[in-house]
């Protein structure tokens, strides 16, 4: 890799996945090229998520880097050139699809029965939505989606799902929101229910907040995806 040497300042288990592949330096100096950040890389706070101020870490190193990361909008950046993988088509429908192997390995381990005929709520139709769905009728789920546009029911139709407009969980034993909305304030008890929007779309002590699956339930292969596309990108770019 030619005039490039990336600097990364927290680690995750996905990070640590992702720098295997990539010229990561060990301490900040005048060499660095790309800082790599988390994806996403920021928290509520405006710190870097994992720790630290990206003030700080921008301040030991050269005014002219590329930033590498996720959901880049921080007033910091607007003077850094910056590579957002969040805006990446195919990273983040790749990513819908780790997301959705990782929420069926976890709804798996949580259910005290197999997916057989299980009866299940999928709200939202969107990248993860797609790729979800078609992993539990895999497993022989019984699959209905919830999906606000009368366009998706209709396709969905098609292909061999039930649908509904509005949700409703009567009668379901598993429901799973993948729609950053709040989609259903209220559900009944005993209904195991998997929040997966990075906005709670259902209330409820007994809503399981599955956020970040990638980096906790498959983070090679997330770091893979981030190194992968870091590499993909730098490449159009002619930086490699």
């Amino acid at each position: 890799m030619k005039k490039l040497a990336i600097y990364c300042p927290v680690r995750n288990s996905a990070l640590d996945n992702a720098i295997k592949s990539l010229p990561v330096l060990p301490a900040p100096d005048g060499s660095i090229t790309h800082l790599l950040l988390p994806v996403p890389s920021f928290g509520s706070d405006g710190n870097i998520r994992g720790g630290g101020n990206l003030d700080t870490v921008l301040s030991a190193l050269p005014p002219n880097i590329t930033v590498i990361g996720g959901n880049l909008s921080h007033s910091s950046l607007t003077k850094y050139k910056t590579v957002d993988l969040l805006q990446d088509a195919i990273y983040v429908s790749e990513n819908a699809d780790i997301t959705a192997r990782c929420a069926l390995q976890l709804l798996m381990s949580c259910l005290p029965c197999t997916l057989k005929n299980c009866p299940v709520l999928l709200i939202g139709w969107g990248r993860i939505g797609k790729c979800l769905a078609r992993l539990l009728r895999a497993n022989d789920a019984a699959v209905t989606v919830c999906a606000r546009k009368e366009t998706d029911r209709a396709m969905l139709g098609a292909l061999g799902y039930h649908t509904q407009a509005t949700p409703d969980p009567a009668g379901f034993r598993v429901v799973i929101n993948t729609a950053p909305a709040v989609v259903l304030p209220q559900c009944p008890v005993g209904i195991f229910k998997m929040e997966l929007s990075s906005v709670m779309g259902m209330t409820g002590e007994d809503v399981l907040w599955a956020r970040g699956l990638p980096a906790i339930y498959a983070p090679e292969s997330s770091g893979k995806l981030i190194a992968d596309t870091v590499i993909r990108l730098l490449k159009e770019e002619d930086v490699l």
